[in-house]
């Protein structure tokens, strides 16, 4: 199977917007602070912009189709004709790699989404015990932008070897086995003149 630009273009421009995702999501977390309602006699969490949560979500889907596009090619390494040579080795450990690194990434982006959509619902009494606005820790979403580049690297690489490898093992088996019965087609009749010249 030849390598296809295409589809490296593909993939490597939704990991790529994926990760510009991931790090708007960090840059544009949610923050809170406590402030009295307008009577002065309670306070509550006043937060600030939720677009952290649509941008994790939208690198979700980013990363989700990018990972899909490449083992749906290759078919996920299991359904294909089989790969030969001593490239088999580095493509199954690229698609392990690929595969936990995206698991590891769409975590991230999915726990640091619910957490910044996640708002403190009750009140404190105004002058009484600080109240503790529930945020997203800050470091989720730069930990999903790291593991999404490496998912992209990963991905390339795994898809690049299991192109250059994917010569079909088991079409190659099956047209050494024509060859040779071709080639015992071909010494048939020259066995049998030879039985007829006999005297």
């Amino acid at each position: 199977m030849a390598v296809s630009v295409i589809i490296l273009v593909i993939v490597i421009a939704l990991h790529l917007l994926a990760f510009v995702f991931a790090v708007g999501a960090e840059r544009r977390r949610s923050m809170a602070e406590v402030v009295p309602d307008q009577y002065d006699e309670h306070t509550y969490c006043k937060y600030g912009t939720d677009a952290s949560t649509l941008y994790g979500v939208a690198a979700i889907f980013s990363l989700l189709i990018s990972h899909l596009v490449v083992h749906g090619v290759t078919k996920c390494l299991c359904f294909g004709k089989g790969l030969v040579g001593g490239s088999t080795t580095c493509a199954i450990f690229f698609f392990i790699f690929s595969w936990v690194t995206f698991l590891g990434a769409e975590t991230c982006l999915l726990a640091g989404s619910v957490k910044n959509a996640y708002h403190t619902k009750y009140q404190g009494v105004f002058g009484g015990a600080h109240l503790s606005c529930a945020t997203l820790r800050k470091g989720v979403f730069a930990a999903a932008a790291a593991l999404t580049l490496l998912s992209m690297i990963g991905s390339v690489i795994y898809y690049w070897i299991h192109s250059k490898a994917d010569t079909g093992g088991w079409q190659r088996h099956q047209n050494e086995g024509i060859g040779m019965a071709a080639s015992d087609m071909t010494q048939q009749p020259h066995h049998q003149t030879g039985d007829v010249r006999k005297p």
